[in-house]
């Protein structure tokens, strides 16, 4: 049985409301308390992760035995979770950036 406090993103959620989403759980599970700098740490793990998923689906070399791997969708997931939550710490809306720095790759020349 569902809690009436269970936080919910609305069904066609915005970044936005990813945003706030993240900054809701973090406030519940306590992690509001960790600085920029520990999320930067730890989206750098999970991004580790991510590459070690990725090496071992494309077939390269990986240890297999002292390893753990994880699935990439999960892994991209932690990582959107860890930039939403650095965006909050500095007071960023991520879909703004997203925008006007798009309006700057745009006028880029990409040879």
């Amino acid at each position: 049985m569902k809690s009436k406090n269970e936080l919910k993103l609305p069904p066609k959620a915005t970044l936005k409301d990813y945003q706030k989403y993240v900054m809701d759980l973090e406030k519940r599970r306590g992690f509001l308390q960790q600085t920029a700098i520990e999320k930067c740490l730890m989206l750098g793990e999970e991004v580790g992760e991510l590459f070690k998923a990725v090496r071992k689906k494309e077939g390269l070399k990986v240890d297999k035995k002292n390893s753990k791997f994880k699935d990439i969708p999960g892994e991209l997931a932690d990582i959107f979770i860890f930039i939403l939550s650095i965006s909050n710490k500095f007071d960023i809306d991520l879909e703004k950036a997203f925008i006007n720095k798009e309006a700057i790759n745009k006028k880029r020349i990409w040879n």
